[in-house]
């Protein structure tokens, strides 16, 4: 701000030199003098330039700082957000806000506060000067002046308006390639290219007319703050010409008067670009502040838990979960004690409430309270960092990053050596496929894992969980991609790997769960049936019909 000050006064000085050297160039003025007036305006004009320079500098380095830290404190707050803000904002809207709302913000704060404050002090003090000329002359060329801030007031709510409404659709625009892009595989199996195209096109279309409004407003805007400095400029002109001709003003008060308002003409001109900027900036930031303001789901409550190692017990204790918004529970009055070290399947239908319990232990989701324990301490007591660091996951969809196989295996784990990576990776039986690559562990998987097969991404995120060695292990449906042998040398693996360690596997494979130490049989919601799978087949209900259908499909498979 003080290299904002000091630019503007040096350059704020060039009229008065101007005025003193007309002056004295009539009335007659020596060699000398004149080469001290040219010195004073090359001194001007380079104090001006390094001040300029550090104006700029200064302010739009700092806007730089902002974005960054700004793009920091959203990126870290988004880590933070429960998975329902997810599932109702899509990812394309997201990033429209993490990337195209955040350059305007930073516009705002760069050249907006910067050309807010050099329109201010140029017009404060040329108006001072003006007046201190003539007040009388000044009083009339400002007369557009209140034609100006009507302009302003006018065209500024339109721009504000239009570009929140472009910035929407932008998100929408983005929304669908992202979308579009994540699902190509979908797109040519079903040979909707042309279909996407037409789609894009009418968004992108309506994207293009949106802006050209804008560009309406804003090509009427700037010629209207021209053409109303020009009436000032042309007033200045005659009155000020007929105030030289009546010996009120000289010569020179009049070139310099010129001169200020000149100066005062790019202020009124930017002042228009600078409420752009700020409208642009303020609705781009309201958009950034909804995310920033959101309050996350899940969070830890203050003096949460922070168990040193869970043993592994854990208890559903009369849960009753339904989803926000939901009309109807995913899981009604479920009870279940899971000692330390023992393994429990969950087996049902399709919606049958498996993968909705799996998510709570690690407060995926927030259970009702007292419902779920862990060692008989309620999960929502408990820090979630240091909830979710004792737990391995195996989600249902299946999902790698954009790096090299190693790199996904040895996600969860901070510092992971090679050998445990490998280690991990042959317990899922993948290690062998792995080094079978060109370039082995060091294979780079494309975005979500798209060079691999259903079943490698699968072993990838089984391999993944057992190296962060936790003492509970949820698995997800996670063995639904790989054939029967191979399903069996990762259950052998598994056995001997989770001794010690409690586990909950959801499958819908008898043969992935026979070996259970107990069996779940969830119907919509509710726990109706339980026990081993021998005394599951003696019972002849929900399971014995799921193993008797199974051994059928196998049967007409192998005729």
């Amino acid at each position: 701000m003080a290299s904002v000050v000091v630019t503007n006064g040096i350059q704020l000085a060039q009229p008065q030199v101007l005025r003193l050297t007309v002056d004295d160039l009539y009335r007659g003025v020596t060699s000398e003098k004149l080469g001290r007036y040219a010195l004073a305006l090359f001194a001007i004009a380079v104090a001006g330039g390094v001040f300029k320079y550090l104006m700029r500098r200064l302010v739009i380095g700092i806007s730089r700082h902002i974005e960054f830290d700004l793009r920091n404190d959203l990126f870290a707050h988004l880590q933070k957000l429960s998975l329902g803000y997810f599932q109702h904002h899509r990812t394309g809207e997201i990033m429209s806000r993490a990337t195209n709302d955040l350059s305007a913000v930073r516009m705002m704060l760069g050249p907006g506060v910067m050309y807010l404050v050099n329109t201010v002090a140029v017009a404060a003090v040329s108006v001072g000067c003006m007046i201190a000329i003539s007040p009388r002359l000044t009083l009339y060329t400002l007369l557009p002046l209140p034609l100006v801030t009507l302009s302003v007031w006018v065209f500024g709510d339109r721009i504000h308006r239009r570009f929140e409404a472009i910035q929407a659709h932008f998100a929408r625009l983005a929304a669908r390639v992202q979308e579009n892009l994540s699902g190509v595989r979908v797109v040519r199996a079903f040979a909707r290219e042309e279909r996407e195209l037409e789609a894009f096109h009418a968004l992108n279309r309506e994207y293009l007319d949106k802006n050209l409004e804008l560009i309406r407003t804003w090509g009427v805007f700037h010629p209207a703050l021209s053409f109303l400095s020009g009436i000032a400029a042309l007033l200045a002109l005659y009155l000020g010409g007929r105030e030289v001709v009546a010996g009120r003003i000289t010569i020179g008060e009049f070139v310099a008067f010129t001169v200020y308002l000149g100066m005062l003409n790019w202020p009124v001109i930017a002042l228009g670009w600078v409420i752009n900027l700020w409208q642009r900036g303020l609705a781009s930031f309201r958009r950034i502040d909804e995310i920033l303001e959101t309050v996350p789901g899940i969070r830890s409550r203050p003096g949460a838990a922070r168990p040193a190692r869970f043993r592994g017990q854990v208890e559903f204790r009369g849960l009753t979960f339904a989803y926000p918004g939901a009309h109807r529970p995913a899981l009604r009055d479920f009870s279940l004690v899971i000692p330390a070290g023992h393994t429990v399947a969950l087996v049902g239908r399709t919606g049958a409430g498996k993968s909705t319990l799996l998510s709570l232990p690690p407060r995926l989701f927030d259970p009702p309270p007292g419902t779920v324990l862990l060692d008989g301490v309620d999960v929502l007591a408990c820090d979630v960092a240091s909830l979710r660091s004792q737990i391995a996951f195996v989600p249902q969809e299946t999902f790698l990053f954009s790096v090299t196989i190693g790199d996904n295996i040895a996600y969860g784990v901070d510092g992971a050596t090679r050998g445990a990576v490998e280690r991990a990776a042959q317990i899922a039986r993948f290690d062998a496929e792995v080094r079978g690559f060109p370039n082995g562990y060091e294979t780079l998987v494309g975005e979500r894992g798209i060079t691999l097969s259903g079943g490698q991404r699968q072993r990838a995120a089984i391999a993944r969980a057992l190296l962060r060695d936790a003492p509970l292990l949820l698995l997800d449906d996670c063995l639904s991609s790989v054939d029967t042998q191979t399903e069996e040398g990762i259950l052998k693996g598994l056995r001997q790997e989770m001794e010690g360690r409690t586990a909950l596997l959801v499958s819908h494979r008898v043969s992935t769960v026979r070996d259970a130490d107990c069996i779940v049989v969830l119907e919509d919601g509710l726990a109706v049936e339980r026990g081993a799978h021998d005394s599951l087949l003696a019972l002849g209900g929900r399971y014995a019909e799921l193993d008797q259908q199974q051994r059928l499909e196998e049967e007409l498979e192998a005729s």
